[in-house]
């Protein structure tokens, strides 16, 4: 099944791929990249931008952003954040997840939903921002033309 509008670039394919993107981008999981692909193929969204946005969680911005969510989740269900050390490795973090798991996710899953819909309406707003700013130009220049033509043609030039 072939959808060719997920490699189109539009207003609704663009700011939805933006969403999908960012929102998984938080979610810490294996295989970011195929949850977006999968999503922006449900969604017919743009699937090159969809899954490039989940570089935004790379191996250099996960500690701190993942960290970040988890710190939030924490605070949200009201338990106290640990500390974790700069020299943590994964299998201390695996040891430690069945206790962070619930204010991870939390975290991530309220981060995610509201940087995405950040990303979404910015995405729409800036579009349509531009589409005005491109008939607002294609006016002047028609404007420009007729007023040449009416010129030339009263001998006024």
């Amino acid at each position: 099944m072939s959808k060719p509008k997920m490699w189109y670039l539009n207003r609704r394919s663009v700011a939805q791929a933006f969403f999908i993107g960012i929102f998984c981008a938080f979610i810490p999981m294996p295989f970011q990249m195929a949850l977006a692909a999968i999503l922006a193929f449900y969604f017919n969204s743009n699937l090159p931008i969809s899954v490039g946005l989940v570089w935004l969680s790379n191996p250099i911005t996960m500690p701190p952003l993942f960290y970040a969510t988890y710190s939030l989740g924490a605070y949200l269900l009201d338990i106290p954040a640990r500390e974790f050390n700069s020299d943590m490795t994964l299998d201390a973090l695996l040891s430690q997840l069945s206790e962070i798991w619930l204010p991870l996710y939390l975290g991530s899953l309220l981060s995610g939903l509201v940087f995405a819909s950040i990303a979404y309406i910015t995405m729409r707003v800036l579009w349509r921002m531009h589409i005005i700013s491109h008939w607002n130009k294609r006016k002047a220049e028609r404007l420009a033309r007729e007023v040449s033509s009416i010129n030339s043609e009263s001998g006024d030039v």
